[in-house]
């Protein structure tokens, strides 16, 4: 067995079931390997479409992703892809082929190519220590949230790596995290602190992002204790669907009532969530009085984004569980999720204007519907109508992305997809894909822009050949809507195109696809959904586009 085979049946004996990627020369016998090993191989068209892909299987599934590409512009391509993983903290494994010899065509410095993105590189140096380098990859993208380089140099692969793995290797001794324990990183006190905090509170919330997404009945039962409202990071959408005191998305998407009362929050509590600019809308939502507390896996995340009263190391259930039971009195039973709180912000009141108001298609708004075009939260609220409850949604970036995020209601925290850590455009198809793979109990939804579709148009065929009865929606309105409206008042021409008939690109590719320019073209939807669904369908939406999305304002504020 060479060393490549090595590999592969290392990873694929770790519990690696699916690996994404094109594959070239240089990574052939690895893939081939983690397939002979039980691993289901994904092909994908374009090696930033594959790492995406993985991206958002480990996302939704709870597993590494793994990724296999060849040497040089396999990884190239990848680095977008790879990008996005390593800021949003995705466990990955990216396996790359590396021409060490310099004169080689393909060789580059792939280490400094994963340093500059913010991932982890590692290499196969010997034959000797390939099972353990490649354990020690394993180990670290999971142990550590962390996305991983393994390069794969081409003389070493080809050795004699000896008989391979003949059952799972063990886990290497990795340094300790602070993980399960409360650590008192500002001010003296742990659950006992954050406890004291919560009973002196009048109006709090807790905003739970990405690694709170296990959490929901712990922190339901802490919010019953004192009384608090519940919001999520746009990453962890879904995470309290069917609580009475949830306000939805924290930031830029929130709704009105949403944001006020986030705003008059006395105490707000960040459960795994980095408060950044896309969750505060850069600051807005953080008053001037407001506490604020952070807990999270990692204390290098801490305060990196707002300044905080207390920060506590730990794992968010555990965390939740102790600081509810200094509150709870001694042999007191849990309260359930929907259990009335008799202090804090909830009162019959509110609960009333939460039922009436949260959601997005509850806010009255004139629809700029006409000419032939769709006012795109028209076309949302009716897609939201027609489409089955158990969905999976994945968006692209752009001007549009937030009538997909607002307008679509999604059943829990594997309802939505978000891939906006490096915000680049042109990943939400392959997006889409992974989560498919990951929950093929639900419908796939992926909202995209034009500029996106056609970035990504190549996984079109992968849709296809998997046989996903995806739905795409593609938000049209022939610019990059974000620049059109960012730049008014200069020349636009260099973000603007002429019309492209996206739904015979889309037919050309084995795809349904119907043309919507206003709510009785949906009617083609409808009879898609009512029919075997044995081909994707891709549904061009032509949108209106006077004008930029509120949200816009908020995300230019970043840049």
């Amino acid at each position: 067995m060479i060393v490549a085979e090595v590999v592969g049946r290392t990873l694929a004996a770790l519990g690696v079931d699916t690996v994404f990627g094109v594959v070239g020369s240089g990574n052939f016998h690895v893939t081939n390997a983690l397939v002979d090993g039980g691993a289901r191989f994904v092909a994908a068209r374009h090696e930033a479409g594959a790492a995406t892909m993985a991206d958002a299987y480990a996302r939704v599934s709870g597993k590494v992703g793994v990724v296999s590409v060849h040497q040089g512009p396999g990884l190239t391509n990848a680095l977008t892809g790879l990008a996005e993983a390593a800021k949003s903290g995705t466990p990955l494994v990216v396996l790359a082929g590396e021409a060490t010899e310099t004169r080689s065509n393909f060789h580059i410095d792939q280490d400094a190519l994963a340093t500059a993105v913010g991932a982890v590189p590692m290499r196969v140096d010997d034959a000797g220590s390939a099972t353990e380098t490649a354990v020690r990859a394993y180990a670290t993208a999971t142990r550590e949230r962390r996305a991983v380089l393994l390069n794969l140099p081409l003389d070493v692969q080809r050795a004699d790596g000896g008989p391979g793995p003949g059952s799972a290797p063990a886990l290497p001794a990795l340094p300790e995290r602070k993980t399960g324990t409360l650590a008192r990183v500002w001010p003296d006190g742990g659950a006992e602190a954050l406890a004291w905090m919560l009973t002196r509170s009048e109006r709090p919330v807790f905003v739970a992002g990405r690694g709170a997404r296990r959490a929901r009945h712990q922190l339901e039962e802490l919010a019953d204790l004192v009384g608090a409202l519940l919001a999520t990071s746009a990453v962890a959408k879904g995470l309290f669907r069917g609580n009475p005191w949830d306000l939805d998305v924290s930031g830029g998407f929130s709704s009105p009532l949403a944001a006020r009362l986030i705003r008059d929050a006395d105490v707000l509590v960040a459960w795994g969530c980095s408060l950044n600019g896309w969750t505060t809308r850069h600051g807005a939502l953080v008053g001037p009085g407001t506490e604020v507390v952070q807990i999270d896996l990692d204390e290098e995340s801490i305060a990196v984004h707002q300044r905080v009263s207390l920060g506590l190391v730990g794992d968010i259930p555990e965390v939740a569980a102790a600081v509810a039971d200094v509150l709870r009195p001694a042999g007191s039973r849990p309260s359930g999720p929907s259990s009335p709180a008799p202090r804090g912000y909830r009162t019959p009141a509110l609960a009333g204007r939460i039922a009436a108001e949260r959601a997005w298609r509850n806010v009255p708004y004139e629809d700029e519907s006409g000419d032939g075009r769709i006012d795109p939260r028209t076309l949302t609220i009716a897609l939201d109508d027609l489409l089955p409850d158990e969905r999976i949604v994945a968006t692209d970036s752009g001007n549009f992305m937030g009538y997909p995020a607002m307008f679509l209601d999604v059943p829990d925290e594997d309802g939505f997809c978000f891939t906006q850590g490096f915000q680049a455009v042109g990943l939400g198809l392959a997006t889409a894909v992974g989560a498919a793979l990951a929950r093929p109990d639900r419908l796939p939804v992926a909202a995209l822009g034009d500029g996106g579709a056609l970035m990504g148009i190549a996984e079109l065929e992968t849709v296809v050949r998997l046989g996903l009865p995806m739905v795409i929606v593609v938000y049209d309105d022939e610019a990059y809507g974000a620049e059109v409206h960012h730049f008014a008042g200069h020349r636009l021409d260099t973000v603007t195109f002429p019309p492209a008939d996206l739904a015979s690109i889309a037919r050309g590719h084995g795809c349904a696809a119907v043309t919507v320019s206003g709510v009785p073209d949906l009617d083609g939807v409808a009879a898609w959904l009512r029919g075997p669904r044995d081909r994707p369908l891709l549904v061009h939406a032509k949108i209106t586009r006077e004008r930029g999305s509120w949200w816009l304002e908020e995300a230019f504020r970043g840049h």
